[in-house]
């Protein structure tokens, strides 16, 4: 089967020699194992710090990028009850995605409907998973409280903004082009802005805190969903309300900030983190029950997941490379076939 191979860790600029579209070995299924036809796949940031080692989970080398996928179900290996060829399903490895076949294990595996589109349920996952769990099990976000997302345009980011107002919150999308904002708006953001790409110095921070302060009538954010990081946490969480709930998502910016955690001593506020890979694991049944909650929010047209970069599977180095330029505005899909 052909493959992405990344043969060794580096920066963009090496990636036409590192992440090699090659001839591998298929797969074949163990116990407890499923052996899928991908049919396509999802870019996410973690695989744009993955093919450089600055992930903090790295595979073997070399490997396969991609963490999730759909596809159809090939084969089953002995022990596996609850799929059978034909199955129409999505999966979650975190790498081995972009290829034409992979392995995985039963648990990383979910089945799906089968009218729902292929592409779609490739991007929906890992971006609409780890928000609905921010928001519903981390945040408790409540009908009527701001929610404040940051990177609001990028998959998480637009995923956040959809299911904030499907759940009654008043949503302020906060991006970096007036595009992206207004990409928001029409995913259902109440308001939106517009924030300087890049760091933020002293200045830039203080206008930052008070513009959210502005769109808040000067109570703050109930909520802040940052997938951002750096010089943006800081000034985020002085404009989040009194006892608020900073979401620690990601670090888009490329830098872990160190916030004063007086911070947080003086708005009586929490700063959650969400690792919802970590959760999956540990409690299959709530994130079963989420998958469910997200099922018939896309059938009831809540949620519209925004696929408007697609690469063939021969180019989906240029797709990582297109999430690392910061050119996507919702999910970049990978078509495998």
């Amino acid at each position: 089967m052909k493959a992405l191979n990344c043969i060794e860790l580096a920066g963009q600029e090496k990636w036409s020699e590192t992440l090699q579209y090659i001839e591998v070995d298929d797969p074949i299924p163990g116990d407890n194992e499923i052996l899928i036809n991908l049919k396509a796949a999802s870019v996410n940031f973690p695989d744009v710090l993955m093919v450089q080692g600055l992930y903090q989970f790295q595979p073997p080398m070399p490997f396969i990028p991609g963490a999730e996928a759909a596809g159809v179900v090939e084969k089953v290996g002995s022990g596996v009850t609850d799929f059978d060829e034909g199955d129409h399903v999505f999966v979650m490895t975190g790498n081995g995605c972009f290829a034409e076949k992979l392995v995985a294990d039963q648990s990383r595996v979910q089945k799906i409907p089968k009218e729902m589109d292929l592409q779609v349920a490739a991007g929906l996952a890992m971006t609409y998973g780890t928000s609905l769990y921010a928001l519903k099990q981390r945040a408790d976000l409540q009908a009527g409280e701001t929610l404040l997302v940051l990177g609001a345009a990028g998959g998480v980011g637009l995923a956040a903004v959809e299911l904030g107002t499907s759940m009654g919150a008043k949503v302020i999308a906060a991006a970096s082009t007036q595009e992206k904002v207004d990409i928001c708006l029409e995913h259902g953001a109440d308001e939106g802005f517009v924030y300087k790409s890049g760091n933020m110095n002293r200045d830039e921070q203080k206008e930052f805190s008070n513009k959210i302060k502005e769109l808040t009538g000067g109570m703050g954010a109930n909520v802040v969903y940052d997938p951002v990081g750096g010089s943006f946490s800081e000034p985020a969480i002085r404009a989040t309300a009194w006892e608020g709930r900073y979401l620690v998502i990601g670090f888009a910016a490329g830098e872990i900030p160190k916030p004063p955690l007086n911070l947080a001593l003086l708005k009586s506020c929490q700063i959650v983190g969400v690792f919802w890979g970590a959760w999956t694991a540990m409690f299959p049944k709530e994130n079963q029950e989420n998958f469910e909650e997200l099922f018939e929010l896309l059938e009831a047209g809540k949620i519209n997941p925004r696929i408007k970069d697609k690469f063939k599977l021969e180019d989906s180095a240029k797709a990582i490379a297109h999430l690392a330029e910061r050119k996507a505005t919702g999910k970049v899909i990978v078509e495998i076939a």
